[in-house]
């Protein structure tokens, strides 16, 4: 998706984070988050579960556990100046997520009189966050014990590793699914994730397919969001390829393709964001019905 090049950018939506010891690097071993985009199943890797939506290891349900966390380095602040207009959204990774945040959130607030807006930290290294002190190898979440969303862009080049695109809509869906996750916070079904966390059917996965569904409401309206006062819309007309860029990330983080990269076979019983199919459905079904309340998971019979 592209956004207009006059488009104003509004940096205020955003606040940097991080810049300690950056996490791992590159690779499927760098995945994982509490209501992430991508599950690369810390079940697996260090003996806890991972359930969709945002919950840990250990503790709190919506804290991190001791291996999704790192204490070192200081949270620094970041410079955003670069990200003035769309074309330095075209341009820049970081300013594409501010560019995204801002035309996500001028969709709900539009669309859902009880929008609250939500900030986005753009981190790198770690970051502290009401859940817990995150590192880069969680990938992008959401956290509900402050109602922030956590993106550190090195993700979007895995992502692209794993099969994406490395398409605009592709980086921009996972902001927008992300978000999906506060609407759900907001609305309370967010803690479903929790009382079912794991299968196919599970609550977890309900909760997680709903975000994606969410991402292609605001997909489907993305071209005529507006910032304040301004009179035209920031982004582009959306184009089939873009939406195939999108289907493209969506089907990198099904639980069942990255299973079979990860142990060599597919474990349903152990999903927890749904298969890669169900994920590019239920985007669609936001995407080609733009109706909010086409998608309700938690009614589906049948999620794909």
């Amino acid at each position: 998706m592209t956004f207009k090049e006059n488009a104003r950018l509004d940096t205020g939506q955003v606040r940097g984070g991080g810049g300690g010891r950056r996490g791992g690097g590159g690779g499927l071993a760098a995945g994982g988050g509490i209501g992430g985009i991508i599950v690369l199943v810390l079940y697996l890797l260090f003996g806890g579960s991972l359930g969709g939506g945002g919950t840990g290891s250990s503790g709190s349900p919506w804290n991190f556990g001791a291996s999704e966390v790192s204490t070192s380095g200081e949270g620094v602040s970041e410079d955003f100046s670069h990200c003035q207009t769309g074309a330095d959204a075209n341009e820049h990774q970081d300013c594409r997520v501010i560019g995204t945040v801002n035309s996500v959130q001028a969709f709900w607030t539009s669309a859902w009189s009880q929008y609250q807006p939500a900030q986005t930290v753009i981190f790198s290294g770690t970051v502290q966050t009401g859940c817990g002190t995150a590192n880069s190898q969680v990938g992008p979440f959401y956290c509900p014990l402050d109602s922030q969303v956590y993106i550190d862009v090195s993700f979007f080049d895995q992502l692209e590793q794993m099969g994406g695109d490395g398409g605009s809509l592709s980086q921009m869906y996972v902001v927008a699914h992300e978000y999906g996750h506060h609407v759900q916070n907001l609305n309370g079904v967010l803690g479903r994730a929790q009382q079912d966390p794991q299968g196919p059917e599970s609550g977890a996965v309900r909760v997680e397919l709903q975000a994606d569904c969410y991402a292609g409401v605001w997909v489907a309206h993305a071209d005529g969001t507006r910032l304040g006062q301004e009179d035209t819309a920031i982004l582009e007309p959306i184009t089939q390829d873009q939406i195939q860029s999108a289907l493209s990330a969506a089907e990198a983080v099904g639980d069942d393709r990255i299973q079979e990269q990860m142990q060599g076979r597919v474990t349903p019983e152990n999903w927890t964001h749904g298969s890669s199919e169900q994920r590019q459905k239920w985007f669609l079904t936001g995407y080609e019905t733009g109706d909010p309340n086409q998608c309700n998971t938690f009614a589906a019979e049948d999620l794909g």
